[in-house]
């Protein structure tokens, strides 16, 4: 008996795949004019022009009024051009000059690597590389001893050199919205570190224990990654007073982590916390402590009384659909831009609440539907 030989009709086949494509489209145009009319679409517009605003110095009764803000795009240019905001700011370009010779910037999508004449320069004080496709720092960079400031935000590392430990004299490492899934104990050799941003990275479940030895650091940003605790090191910086943990993956909190006494601000949104430890009131100047609500069952009475000081706030994630894509790499780009826009939603949110000192000490269930 011979094979059997099944012939399709590839133009019905044909047909009904552009069917589909059509609708597909007709969707997602449909999806599109759904957004842009949406109030979700004006929220995101009203927090950029603020951070616009903030970046820029620009007081919030110049954009503020009646509680709506005023996005008119000549507040931003009219302040620019402020002779007295110019005057403030502007250093002679004598001192500009000898001070940006000590600062290296780099930024472009067309690096790859760090420019070949970076090694001679060892006397600089500050490295300033973003935006690049930028994948490993070189081991040379233990020459510069010097250097205080080492950002790095928003490229393509994908590790830290043991060569880090060397640099003595570093104050602030930032290397945040990038791709490393590790941190080398040698870091903990940076004594003098005072500020650690690791966030964005999305993929860094703990840190060596060899960190405890950073007792200056005062910020710890360590969010939107996959700690599924907050590390041993991070509790016995001594003298933190900034953490940021939040979108990791924690289900409950250290009950010793009131030998964080220094501590002023807690972050801990989006975790899959369900209670929070009575150690929390025994924290002396912790002001501000941020949670998602949604799963909370136990929370400490005093923690959200008024006599105590502290600004507790809950809150409520609301649920977005979640559009399905089969390019991976397009979800993580996806994730990383949503992760950065709400870090800076964040940051400006609770800089609101700081200047407000009349906002309440208990807030419950905070909006929070920004995953545009």
């Amino acid at each position: 008996m011979g094979h059997q030989v099944i012939i399709f009709d590839f133009s019905l086949i044909r047909g009904l795949w552009e069917t589909r494509v059509k609708k597909n489209k007709e969707r997602q145009r449909k999806e599109k004019e759904r957004l842009e009319k949406s109030s979700l679409e004006k929220i995101k517009q009203e927090w950029n022009f603020i951070l616009e605003c903030r970046k820029k110095g620009i007081p919030q009764s110049k954009y503020l009024k009646n509680g709506f803000v005023d996005t008119d795009k000549k507040i931003l240019n009219d302040y620019g051009k402020t002779p007295q905001l110019q005057k403030k700011r502007a250093l002679p370009d004598e001192a500009n000059k000898e001070k940006d010779k000590f600062i290296f910037h780099l930024s472009g999508e067309q690096w790859t690597e760090f420019p070949d004449s970076l090694k001679e320069q060892i006397y600089l004080k500050e490295w300033h590389v973003c935006n690049t496709l930028i994948q490993t720092i070189p081991a040379y960079i233990a020459l510069f001893q010097d250097l205080r400031v080492l950002e790095l935000s928003k490229n393509q590392i994908n590790h830290l050199p043991v060569e880090i430990g060397c640099l003595k004299s570093l104050r602030v490492l930032n290397v945040s919205f990038n791709n490393l899934k590790s941190v080398p104990p040698e870091l903990g050799d940076c004594e003098n570190l005072e500020k650690l941003d690791l966030s964005g990275n999305m993929e860094i479940t703990e840190l060596p224990f060899e960190l405890s030895n950073l007792k200056q650091v005062t910020i710890v940003d360590i969010s939107a990654n996959k700690f599924h605790s907050i590390p041993i090191c991070v509790l016995r910086m001594s003298n933190l007073q900034w953490l940021d943990i939040s979108r990791n993956n924690l289900k409950d909190l250290p009950q010793d982590i009131d030998r964080l006494d220094q501590l002023q601000t807690l972050l801990l949104q989006k975790n899959k916390l369900t209670y929070l430890p009575r150690a929390l009131v025994n924290m002396p100047k912790l002001s501000l402590l941020v949670v998602s609500g949604d799963d909370l069952v136990e929370i400490p009475t005093a923690v959200c009384e008024s006599t105590t000081g502290l600004k507790f706030i809950s809150l409520k994630d609301s649920p977005v659909e979640t559009i399905v894509c089969e390019d991976t790499e397009e979800i993580v780009e996806s994730e990383r831009e949503r992760e950065q826009f709400e870090k800076e939603f964040m940051k400006a949110y609770i800089e609101d609440l700081k200047e407000r000192d009349s906002a309440p000490s208990y807030t419950t269930k905070v909006l929070f539907s920004l995953q545009l």
